[in-house]
């Protein structure tokens, strides 16, 4: 057998074992499903309750939004590109749903409360579309939210002495009992986004 055929019949075997490895990794994980230590475990804990302000300064807590599934995302202000480009775009899908938008709940929330206040707030989001609840607290409020959550949020120091929020960029699906059943990615095409949108809608029950 030449050299050129043996380091292919061992490559082929490589790709081999390393086909059946992926395959027993995944068969674990999705068997493990089926029991409380499977990967449903860390989804199930995303979420929970909360205690924030509006931008019109009222309460808010996770049963503001009873009843209803929640379209929610993690941002600030201050956001040069992923915040606005993500509220233009929901503001798109609200447009898309036509009369069915009004069977969702919406909200952004702050990473960043120290700048984004409640009237601050308000005019951003807001001039985007007043179906969006701005939502903003005091940093213990916010920081118990996003652990809840599971997002990502860290301030990063700018050269000239201000900073700026590094965070998650998803759109996060919540159910009308406020728990977890999916994302949509930052950048997203349109069609998945509403097809989420429309299943989420689906699935929740029916109001009188």
């Amino acid at each position: 057998m030449s050299g050129l055929k043996l380091f292919r019949y061992l490559a082929w075997a490589a790709v081999a074992v390393l086909a059946v490895v992926s395959g027993a990794l995944v068969y674990q994980q999705t068997a493990g499903n089926n029991n409380s230590g499977g990967l449903i475990e860390p989804l199930a804990a995303i979420g929970g309750p909360f205690e924030l302000v509006s931008g019109s300064g009222e309460t808010v807590t996770d049963e503001t939004f009873a009843g209803k599934p929640l379209v929610l995302f993690f941002g600030f202000t201050y956001c040069p590109d992923v915040c606005p480009t993500t509220l233009a775009e929901l503001q798109g899908w609200l447009e898309a749903l036509g009369e069915d938008a009004g069977k969702l709940n919406y909200a952004f929330v702050t990473v960043d409360p120290e700048r984004d206040t409640p009237e601050v707030m308000r005019d951003y989001v807001w001039a985007f579309d007043e179906r969006i609840m701005p939502l903003t607290g005091s940093r213990e409020q916010i920081d118990a939210m996003i652990k809840a959550y599971r997002v990502y949020a860290k301030k990063v120091p700018l050269d000239d002495g201000d900073y700026t929020m590094d965070h998650s960029a998803a759109v996060y699906l919540m159910d009308a009992d406020n728990k977890f059943v999916g994302t949509i990615a930052y950048g997203e095409a349109e069609e998945n986004a509403l097809q989420k949108l429309q299943r989420l809608i689906k699935n929740a029950p029916a109001t009188s």
